[in-house]
């Protein structure tokens, strides 16, 4: 069970699911994937209130896209891992000159 996970699953109503999408420059495919797994999916992974996160590859439909699914305990715990901003688009430091777009989408858990 992650880090904090018991409690959470106590008061799920302050969750929040956050779907980062990036679209990348497709020279740049080999050096973003290595990045991506290790750099960006660690640093959600580490954050205090992360609950969990999924790492979405390209498909045929979308070869360029990649996606990041994780769960938060709360708006706070965002907060904390992003800024005041974390409604818009976060990236580690490093990773921007692999960007073409990007896009973050957030929901409320049930």
């Amino acid at each position: 069970m992650a880090k904090g996970q018991r409690e959470v699953f106590t008061n799920l109503n302050n969750m929040i699911i956050r779907i980062f999408r990036v679209k990348i420059h497709p020279q740049m495919r080999e050096k973003f994937e290595a990045k991506f797994a290790s750099i960006s999916i660690s640093a959600v992974n580490n954050a205090e209130g992360s609950i969990s996160v999924t790492m979405g590859m390209p498909t045929k439909w979308a070869p360029d896209e990649y996606a990041m699914i994780s769960h938060w305990q709360d708006e706070n715990s965002l907060t904390v891992f992003a800024g005041e901003n974390w409604s818009q688009p976060h990236i580690p430091q490093g990773m921007a000159k692999f960007v073409d777009k990007m896009w973050v989408h957030h929901f409320e858990g049930l």
